[in-house]
């Protein structure tokens, strides 16, 4: 039989994968290291003066096999993985970054890319960007560094590509080891949605009962609703044990974190976070720490003064205990009930999976007069995903838009959005196929609380990034920009999602089809900054935390938790509150280096977001002409340009901090 990974990919961008067999991948991704391996060679064996043409754009059309199939492989594993994916991804990560190293610490070529920046050749701006970029690429993998550095270099790549991927599969596999299995006896305070979705989770792993899990889709309402105080401890604890439970991650962090700084030093700076974030907005550690400690001041009074409502409550109610982490959630709900007459299995109804899709691409359709068309005629890699073919108003085609929403022990926890084919037109033009990944608990049908419709909205505006974009260069397109900047159309997209005017949209009730209350909605946007101390204390304590295991300190330290609480010291975190991933499954930083140093970039973005935003309300949520400005500005130029450049273009200003402040409830 063929492989059908090397037939050529269709119109529509997806592989039969039901045809595909683990060996299929071997070879494949064989085939596309040793083709890739050849067209670099070719390109630096080039007799003829290097131009942009013949190094440059050589060099971004090679590997289109090698990308073509590893973006299938990738995303089937974090999606819909398997032991024998695993194994794959654990022997084809360290081959691939020593790929890449051999690529990007070739001398012969670099000195090819060295000559083209260096003549007086006029440049249009993308190429000039896709020029820099490749250079700096090449100086950041060590191509400046003498044979033996080189040497290490491609060892430390090769190291932590093995450990981040350890480190990911450690989190999977501690995750579907913790099963919370009860029976009617112990449900007490979960309401009927919380229930059925149990059960459901239940039935789906062949149990009897009701079985809660540590995705957050199924731990965040237990502890929510639960009256059962020891069980809340149960799950919590082991959430935040999570990759130390039944596997060592400390080890595996300890060992990329020293890696990390060796790779820093070779390359003359001084710590991993300066390394990382000279590619970023933020250009330094002590920029991002300023940020982080601007919004952190007034957060400590807040999250001190929850922290004794909360008590006050328990208090009332003669619970003779303090306030613990695994309490905040209950006691948080009940208080929110309380103040606002709120009850999520009132406001759930409203937001059944479906309507809330429906209204993300309602919003788009308004704003920049896309379309989404279901396509059951292609090849899906699980019955869970949904298709859609998305065209513009006159009816001509942009791309394929894939939705995989709901949880499942062979998906990695969380949310994101990822390519099966990016956009591009050098060679004709490339239409992206996108994919957007959630958690959400399966049922009949799928009610979602107010955090995974701003979680399904978020995804959506990374997926309209990638979607729209207009750019040349593949490597430049869509998501390809720099870090501190990708999260502006995803967050900026949330502000929709709450909107009075939208929900009246997309917000009816699953039984009745009556549209949201204004009484409720009133509710909803009064009850919006209500716990935002709570948020922004466990958001800005794993920045912190981030930061400080990429700074000097983390290269120091021997003992993960004795880290973590004296990062929490130094903070002056004396709440009980958690960050929101403690070190063992913290897979923003330690499943790859994209997040390292990085995790800051949320609230970068959202400097950017809501001051972006403003200009929507300025103007009005749907003016034509400032959503045209935002995705011709945004959207569609990519990496292209200098992200403050384009948001400038945009806002026609630098944007401004107070707009987070006030939407965050800490002016």
């Amino acid at each position: 039989m063929s492989n059908p990974l090397l037939q050529g990919m269709p119109e529509h961008g997806l592989p039969d994968f039901a045809a595909i067999t683990p060996d299929d991948f071997r070879q494949a991704i064989d085939r596309g290291f040793a083709e890739h391996e050849a067209e670099i060679a070719a390109i630096a064996g080039d007799d003829s003066e290097p131009d942009f043409a013949n190094t440059v754009e050589a060099l971004e059309r090679s590997g289109a096999l090698l990308d073509r199939v590893m973006s299938v492989f990738s995303n089937l594993v974090s999606s819909d993985t398997n032991e024998e994916l695993q194994a794959l991804e654990l022997e084809f990560s360290p081959r691939a970054a020593l790929h890449e190293s051999h690529i990007y610490t070739n001398t012969t070529l670099f000195e090819r890319i060295r000559a083209v920046r260096g003549s007086a050749a006029e440049l249009e701006e993308e190429q000039g960007q896709l020029l820099d970029n490749t250079y700096r690429h090449f100086v950041r993998a060590g191509a400046q560094l003498d044979p033996q550095g080189r040497q290490r270099m491609e060892e430390i790549n090769g190291s932590l590509a093995r450990l981040t991927t350890q480190f990911s599969q450690n989190v999977l596999a501690d995750s579907n080891a913790y099963q919370l299995l009860l029976d009617e006896s112990q449900l007490g305070g979960l309401p009927k949605f919380v229930r059925e979705a149990a059960a459901t989770e239940a039935r789906s792993r062949g149990r009897d009962g009701f079985l809660f899990t540590l995705s957050r889709s199924s731990i965040t309402p237990f502890l929510q609703y639960s009256d059962h105080r020891d069980l809340r401890e149960d799950i919590y604890r082991a959430y935040t044990r999570c990759g130390e439970n039944r596997v060592d991650n400390h080890t595996v962090i300890r060992q990329i974190i020293a890696l990390r700084a060796e790779r820093a030093r070779l390359l003359g700076y001084e710590t991993h976070a300066d390394y990382m974030l000279e590619q970023r907005m933020a250009k330094t550690p002590d920029r991002v720490i300023e940020l982080l400690e601007q919004v952190w001041a007034p957060c400590r009074d807040k999250v001190a003064s929850e922290a004794r409502d909360l008590q006050a409550l328990i208090d009332a109610e003669g619970g003779d205990f303090d306030l613990a982490p695994w309490d905040w959630f209950y006691y948080t709900e009940k208080l929110r009930q309380q103040r606002y007459q709120l009850d999520e299995s009132e406001v759930m109804p409203y937001f059944s999976l479906a309507q809330v899709r429906d209204g993300a691409f309602e919003v788009a359709r308004k704003l920049y007069g896309i379309s989404f068309h279901p396509r059951r005629d292609v090849p899906l890699y699980h019955p869970d995903v949904q298709a859609f073919e998305v065209r513009e108003a006159d009816g001509s085609r942009i791309g394929l838009f894939l939705f995989d929403f709901y949880m499942r022990p062979s998906k990695r926890s969380g949310a994101w959005m990822s390519t099966f084919r990016d956009q591009s037109a050098l060679d004709g033009h490339v239409e992206p196929v996108i994919v957007n990944c959630c958690n959400f608990p399966h049922g009949d049908p799928c009610l979602l609380g107010m955090d995974e419709v701003r979680t399904l909205f978020h995804e959506f505006g990374h997926g309209l990034h990638g979607l729209l974009s207009k750019v040349r260069y593949r490597s430049l397109s869509g998501t390809h920009v720099k870090q501190d900047f990708v999260e502006l159309p995803s967050q900026i997209m949330e502000h929709w999602a709450m909107e009075p005017e939208v929900l009246k949209d997309y917000a009816r009730h699953v039984d009745t089809g009556e549209p949201i209350p204004d009484a409720l909605i009133d509710r909803l946007r009064a009850a919006a900054k209500f716990n935002t101390g709570f948020a922004a204390t466990e958001y800005l304590a794993a920045c912190f935390l981030d930061m400080a295991w990429h700074g000097k300190e983390g290269e120091q330290a021997e003992d993960v938790a004795a880290f973590e609480l004296k990062v929490a010291e130094k903070t002056g975190n004396r709440t009980v509150v958690d960050p929101r991933y403690r070190s063992s499954y913290f897979q923003h930083i330690f499943s790859d280096d994209y997040y390292s140093a990085g995790y800051y970039v949320y609230i970068w973005a959202e400097v950017l977001d809501a001051d972006g935003f403003e200009a929507f309300k300025e103007n009005g949520l749907f003016d034509q002409e400032t959503a045209r400005a935002f995705r011709s500005n945004i959207l569609e130029r990519g990496g292209s340009e200098d992200p403050m450049t384009l948001y400038r273009r945009f806002r026609g200003r630098d944007p401004e901090v107070k707009a987070l402040l006030k939407n965050r409830g800490l002016a």
